[in-house]
């Protein structure tokens, strides 16, 4: 390895836009690693994608380590050491190296240690789990991560397998630490009182054990750069209480486009510098093998990233021997120059407030029987609810309570999406936004029962599920949907019936009303649409959400487009001037049969309407540049575009 006098300067995490990432989780039939890794196959890989940083194995969720470690469980078989090859090409090329490490998951460390292991409540130990409360961090966790940095001088670790690898615990070490803060030995199990107790116990085992390892490797090395994949994400709807150098997490391979548009919102409010990874290839588990999605797919993904202001990060697998396939060099390059295309406009921007569609992440604590990760449909009618206002055209953050908490008044619209319990302080909060003069949409059967004085609606009745007909805008939708019934108050505007027929001349009530409340207003759907639209998605459906949206920012909405559906528009802010990003988002990405695509539909013409206070100084697009057809009048920027294919921003210098 050069002596680091010598080295080109790397750039830090927080410097960083895009990445390539592989990894393999080696096992113990790993007999030949690093046979094929050659400088020459590293060097490739710089010179074509140019990357900001790489992330390659180094130990995945078995346990197994890809490089001869002197403290872990090596793969037995080694011809050379790919991490050192890495290491010494990336260093001469001034590109940061990162290793893909497996925290709480650990098989190996469970089998040759079974008191490291958490246990389920019949004391059965977990095969790969280990558990936070005992020596697993300080045995082996700690002096692996040392060795990766004192020996291979690696610049940091993106460690998988962590927050939604934590299983509640019933160990002797998880026992002894209840105890010690309870002075109860019998642990929770579900059903139990206390178990949303003993969850929220087992979380906080977790965050100590985060911070514990983060703090010993900084106090170690100061330039040790640190991620926990998935941690104060979705998967973790909480505040940063860890000294994290970034967040980072991969998403969905399938599906991939609706689920970046969902984590990267839930990331880019946290306050750290962060990215998200895609998968570049797809697959249905034990029906087909992997599949490489074609450039056309990758960069759609990425575009939904990009426009987010995040970094992004591309992962390729490695082969048995820690080598790579030959042939995706090319499809890396690609991608690199597309995102690169896109670095200077939408790198590090940050959302203009517009819409707060909320995820209380103390609501999916009370209601989930996980510990982590909304792995059992929790998130289904956000998400639903989130790509119907996405579909609408209108630009959307997801919010969590500490997001909004004093400073719900910088948004003009604040949506509750199905959420049928919210913090008591935080709704007090809620409704004064309101009174002041905010405009809050609770969306939800259940959702809208705890507003039902401040929306001036009696509702009769249970909650029920039934065969609706919404009707909207001239148009009905048949539905089955869990609705609760309504008598508005006096004054209530009635905004969509349900009919019990395909016909508007049948019996209805509201399903949707809007009503002042104090200096704002405030608007109820009284049936669960989240669901519904994620799995059969209707245009009345996104229609009604988003045409209620619209009539409660009224002039503060400051971005309208015109044109198709399937165009997501975000507002953010860089150097002071605003960008809009439009992303075609057509295809079939969300659709269960398709592992991979080739070709988006190309969408337009698009009109874009920006309200502004006075005229632009100029209007660009990036990163297609040449001519662009505007025209200001009357406080709005109208720009024509007359077709769009993955990814542009309109950069206002307003």
């Amino acid at each position: 390895m050069p002596r680091r006098k010598t080295m080109p300067k790397r750039l830090r995490r927080d410097e960083s836009f895009f990445g390539l990432h592989f990894d393999y989780h080696m096992h113990m039939g790993c007999t030949e690693v690093g046979r094929n890794v050659t400088r020459r196959m590293v060097r490739r890989i710089i010179d074509e994608a140019r990357p900001d940083y790489i992330q390659i194995d180094c130990k995945g969720h078995k346990g197994i380590a890809s490089y001869p470690t002197r403290v872990a469980y090596p793969a037995p078989g080694f011809v050379r050491d790919p991490v050192r090859i890495f290491r010494e090409v990336t260093a001469e090329a001034g590109v940061a190296l990162y290793m893909h490490y497996s925290g709480v998951l650990d098989a190996e460390a469970c089998k040759r240690h079974p008191s490291w292991a958490a246990r389920n409540a019949d004391g059965k130990r977990h095969g790969r789990t280990t558990s936070v409360f005992g020596p697993y961090v300080d045995k082996l966790l700690i002096p692996q991560l040392k060795e990766l940095r004192d020996e291979y001088h690696v610049d940091g670790i993106w460690l998988d397998g962590e927050c939604w690898g934590v299983e509640p615990d019933y160990s002797r070490w998880a026992r002894k630490a209840w105890t010690a803060e309870t002075g109860r030995k019998k642990l929770p199990v579900p059903g139990d009182a206390d178990y949303g107790r003993f969850l929220e116990f087992c979380r906080e085992g977790f965050r100590r054990y985060l911070r514990h390892y983060v703090d010993a490797m900084h106090a170690h090395d100061g330039d040790y750069q640190i991620a926990s994949n998935w941690a104060f994400s979705s998967n973790m709807p909480e505040p940063v209480c860890a000294d994290v150098d970034f967040l980072s997490g991969d998403y969905a391979w399938l599906n991939s486009v609706n689920s970046a548009r969902f984590e990267g919102r839930c990331l880019s409010r946290q306050g750290k510098p962060w990215d998200l990874m895609a998968w570049s290839c797809a697959t249905i588990l034990g029906q087909a093998h992997w599949s490489t999605k074609p450039i056309a797919q990758l960069k759609q993904e990425a575009a939904v990233v990009l426009a987010l202001g995040g970094g992004f990060q591309a992962y390729f697998k490695q082969k048995a021997d820690a080598s790579i396939n030959d042939w995706t060099v090319a499809l890396m390059g690609e991608l690199a120059r597309f995102c690169r295309a896109r670095q200077d406009a939408c790198h590090e921007a940050t959302p203009v407030p517009q819409i707060a569609l909320v995820y209380p992440g103390k609501s999916f604590y009370r209601m989930t029987e996980r510990t982590f990760a909304p792995w059992n449909g929790e998130c289904k009618a956000t998400t639903g609810i989130l790509h119907a206002l996405l579909d609408a055209r209108l630009p959307v953050e997801i919010a969590m309570e500490h997001h909004l908490e004093g400073r719900m008044d910088d948004y003009p619209l604040i949506v509750i999406p199905e959420w049928d319990w919210l913090e008591p302080h935080f709704r007090r909060e809620l409704l004064a936004y309101v009174r002041g003069g905010g405009n809050l949409l609770v969306i939800g059967a259940r959702a809208c029962r705890p507003f039902a004085k401040p929306l001036k609606v009696r509702p009769t009745g249970k909650v029920h599920n039934a065969l609706a007909f919404l009707a909207h805008a001239d148009f009905m939708t048949g539905l089955n949907l869990d609705v609760q019934s309504v008598r508005p108050a006096a004054g209530v505007r009635t905004f969509a019936r349900r009919h019990v027929e395909n016909d508007p001349r049948t019996d209805a009530e509201p399903v949707a009303t809007i009503t002042r409340f104090g200096k704002g207003r405030i608007a109820g759907v009284y049936a669960d649409l989240g669901e519904v639209y994620a799995a059969s998605r209707t245009t009345v459906v996104r229609d009604m959400l988003g045409d209620m949206a619209r009539e409660l920012m009224g002039e503060k909405l400051l971005v309208e487009l015109a044109g198709s559906h399937n165009v997501d528009v975000t507002l953010m802010r860089k150097d002071g001037t605003l960008r809009v990003n439009l992303i075609n988002t057509a295809g079939p990405h969300g659709d269960p049969t398709v592992f991979v695509f080739d070709e988006v539909p190309v969408v337009g013409p698009l009109e874009l309407t920006v309200r502004l206070g006075r005229k632009p100084k100029a209007v660009r697009i990036v990163p297609r540049g040449g001519r662009v057809t505007w025209r200001y009048g009357k406080g709005l920027l109208r720009v024509t575009l007359p077709r769009l294919e993955l990814h542009e921003v309109v950069v206002i210098d307003d």
